[in-house]
């Protein structure tokens, strides 16, 4: 038998490579011609710590490859790639269907992108990389809407509100190309392949079937034909046939028919009977011997596929085991036919005898995209509220005999553009609910055919970032499906314990929300949209405390909490000493501006802690932050002795520069530097203001003379170089602070920051301005004196 499989397997693929399909005894040959359906071109982008952009790609039934060359400034080793933290990796993500959130991934990220992806119908990440093209063919994916994810580190830190982010950025560009065969008839990775529509009619269903179908039913059932009546081919040649499924379905058959040899052999030859027609069938995408999703020998028994998933279908069928035949020129010849079930309104399920129900989409007021909830046409539910009651829409006609095949169904569609949407699903019962939860996409979902479900706390799903359940119990059923894809979905109840006694009435609730659970109340539910403008999708900003998607995730303990709040406010206090020795001197400037940015520090810090916001936070944020680079500059501006009247200017012009900073990027780390540089550019405008003022340019070459000694009058060295000293560890704490360590490297900037300027203002000498001065030329008293009017 893996003799059988391996003979199988070349002959597939030797005859997909050379295109060797006939019908009829015509080669359907195409030409590798292709033309561009879409061009996406991605400008340009730098993506912060923690940021992320999506891009959605649509790909139409008809596409034949996807083009993508993406090219960043990532510097990255993917052979070390597990010693660089998630939170710091950069990543990029793709995702059938709704965008990816990879914050919850289980996998390693070790393969390239190049070399790891294949067959995308799952979620997928690799590390990014410098540079990337790839080409994506329908023999790998599937058409519909594709999302590119970008991500700048995941994990649960994602959504926490920090006070600064600092970290490793990076840009890229990219460019997306969707290309299609020019036959539309043609697929494959070089348009090569021929591809046979099955077009459906009303059925016309002969005797032999009439056996196997209900005549209620029969009128629901299509056939689908090629307009092609017969195909003869060699040994190992592929058909391949497409089949659409516009609406959901009980089940589709497929069939060959006529199943004969081009010409007559001799009487020791096998017969047609013996002939093996092995049919490759895979939903989205082009069939293979090692990549389908059903199979099976037609010249033995159809193939018939149950729920199938509503898309375009492809199917191959191959004919083998035609070596005991003597002639080298025999063909097997066959009929494709196609037999689609399709329950009638209001039906659905095995012969077609379970309850179904169409949702209509009630959109809630308010200024969030595509909210809504969903609620039976005919079911005697309120319009004004999301719940309605499940036991009105339970009828006799669902129950077989069996407890465990009693079903009832629900379909509902969500709208293109709201892929970034949660589905949210609740039962709830004054008894234990007798029910089991199956969502399906695409289709009716049983039991063992599904994209979700839940039946208790221990059977469901396995947990992930596209199911999260909350506070379900025997009596209530909470659980969200994260970025449902959009388009239709198929939802089940299948009943249990219908002969207990207990009985009670079972509320139900669908709905499409923005975030989950409201962000669990520890932060604020926001939405954007993709690159195209085309999807909305929503997340959680969290507060300082928590983080992950739906902000349940406690990433500072309340003991930590209070810890970092201590040392983020009291550290403020370290204001006192430049405060009280500016005082002291009687710079009443400057003891005005020490005290109130140490009193704005703390306040905003205890804003930020989420302690008491005395105003707005942004206010405090700014006033914070401006009043910082005040009090370094002006420590500079302290120590030069010049006239009031420049100084004023002085401070005027930095107060301009300093407000600016603060009111963009503020946090960035460069500030440090470029305050540090203001300050001392505002020291040496002063001394040269005060050179200009005082001495001629006669004099400067013999003041500069005496420039070490005026200096070593003017400081007190010790306090200088302690102040200095104590500047360069607030700026390197500053460069130590990161989103996790903030609270600690930030409470000794404040002590560092404030104690330097201390130092700074003790190392000024207390010296008169004629000290500065030269000695006083006796000529001009000389002449002064002779000016005067003399006594005869």
């Amino acid at each position: 038998m893996a003799f059988f499989n391996l003979i199988l397997s070349v002959v597939f693929v030797l005859s997909c490579s050379f295109g060797l399909f006939s019908a009829n005894d015509e080669l359907g040959t195409g030409e590798s011609e292709t033309f561009t359906v879409s061009s996406f071109s991605y400008p340009q982008t730098r993506l912060r710590p923690f940021d992320l952009r999506y891009i959605r790609v649509d790909l139409p039934p008809w596409f034949s490859a996807m083009s993508i060359a993406l090219n960043s400034d990532v510097d990255l080793d993917v052979s070390r790639i597990e010693r660089v933290p998630k939170s710091t990796l950069p990543i990029i993500c793709f995702r059938d269907g709704s965008p990816p959130l990879p914050d919850a991934l289980n996998t390693s990220l070790k393969d390239s992108v190049i070399s790891g992806i294949n067959g995308l119908d799952v979620e997928q990440c690799f590390p990014m990389q410098k540079n990337i093209t790839m080409k994506l063919t329908n023999n790998q994916i599937s058409p519909g809407v594709w999302y590119i994810g970008l991500f700048n580190g995941i994990g649960p830190t994602r959504t926490q509100s920090k006070m600064i982010i600092r970290g490793p950025a990076y840009s890229f560009i990219a460019n997306i190309t969707v290309e299609a065969c020019t036959n539309s008839m043609m697929k494959g990775d070089f348009c090569n392949s021929t591809v046979y529509p099955l077009s459906c009619t009303v059925s016309d269903v002969n005797n032999a079937l009439e056996a196997t179908v209900n005549k209620p039913l029969s009128e629901n059932l299509v056939t689908c034909k090629s307009n092609i009546e017969t195909f003869c081919v060699h040994e190992g040649v592929a058909n391949f046939f497409s089949l659409d499924i516009m609406n959901v379905a009980e089940e589709f058959t497929i069939m060959a028919t006529n199943v004969r040899f081009n010409v007559t052999l001799s009487n020791n030859s096998s017969g047609a009977n013996d002939v093996s027609l092995m049919c490759f069938v895979r939903h989205g995408a082009m069939p293979s011997v090692t990549l389908h999703d059903y199979s099976s020998d037609l010249n033995k028994v159809p193939l018939v596929i149950h729920s199938p998933l509503i898309g375009r279908w492809y199917i191959s069928i191959v004919p083998v085991n035609l070596t005991k035949t003597q002639d080298s020129d025999v063909r097997v010849c066959y009929s494709v036919k196609s037999l689609v079930l399709q329950c009638p309104l209001g039906k659905a399920g095995p012969n077609c005898t379970k309850d179904s129900y169409m949702l209509q989409t009630f959109v809630r007021r308010g200024s969030t995209p595509f909210e809504s909830y969903y609620l039976p046409v005919a079911g005697g539910a309120s319009y004004d509220s999301a719940n309605f009651p499940l036991e009105p829409l339970l009828r006799n006609s669902s129950y077989d005999g069996e407890t465990d095949s009693i079903w009832t169904y629900f379909l509902l569609d969500i709208p293109r553009g709201a892929a970034g949407g949660n589905l949210h699903i609740q039962l709830s019962s004054d008894v234990k609910i007798s029910y089991e939860v199956y969502a399906r996409f695409g289709g009716l979902p049983s039991v063992d055919s599904w994209d979700y479900y839940y039946v208790n706390k221990t059977r469901r799903s396995d947990p992930s970032m596209f199911f999260m359940l909350y506070d379900s119990s025997d009596d209530k059923v909470n659980f969200y499906i994260m970025y449902a894809r959009e388009g239709a979905w198929g939802f089940g109840l299948r009943h249990l314990n219908t002969s207990s006694s207990a009985k009670g009435p079972t509320i139900m609730s669908l709905s499409l929300e923005r975030c989950p659970k409201r962000c669990s109340s520890h932060g604020d539910c926001k939405f954007s949209f993709d690159a195209s403008g085309l999807t909305s999708y929503s997340f959680c900003s969290c507060d300082r405390n928590h983080g992950g998607f739906d902000c349940s995730t406690e990433i500072v303990t309340h003991q930590g909490h209070v810890r970092q709040s201590i040392f983020l406010i009291v550290s403020n206090a370290a204001a006192i000493l430049p405060a009280y020795w500016a005082l002291r001197q009687k710079a009443l400037a400057e003891w005005v501006l020490y005290t109130s940015s140490g009193i704005s520090s703390g306040l905003y810090h205890a804003c930020d802690v989420g302690t008491w916001c005395a105003l707005n936070y942004n206010v405090l944020q700014f006033m914070d932050f401006w009043l910082s680079f005040m009090a370094v500059i002006s420590t500079f501006l302290y120590l030069a002795t010049i006239d009031e009247v420049f100084k004023r200017a002085i401070h005027t012009a930095i107060a301009i520069l300093t407000a600016l900073m603060a009111a963009t990027k503020a946090t960035r780390s460069s500030n440090v530097v470029l305050v540090i540089v203001i300050g001392a550019l505002g020291l040496l405008i002063g001394w040269l203001i005060e050179i200009s003022t005082k001495y001629s340019l006669q004099t400067i070459k013999r003041w500069l003379c005496n420039l070490v000694k005026t200096l070593m009058r003017r400081y007190h060295w010790a306090f200088a170089l302690a102040g200095f000293v104590t500047l360069a560890m607030a700026a390197i704490c500053w460069t130590l602070e990161t989103s996790e360590n903030y609270w600690f490297w930030h409470s000794f900037w404040h002590i560092t920051i404030y104690t330097s300027s201390f130092f700074f203002l003790c190392s000024k000498a207390n010296v008169e301005d004629s000290e500065n001065q030269l000695p006083t030329n006796g000529n001009y008293e000389l002449t002064h004196q002779d000016s005067l009017p003399r006594s005869g």
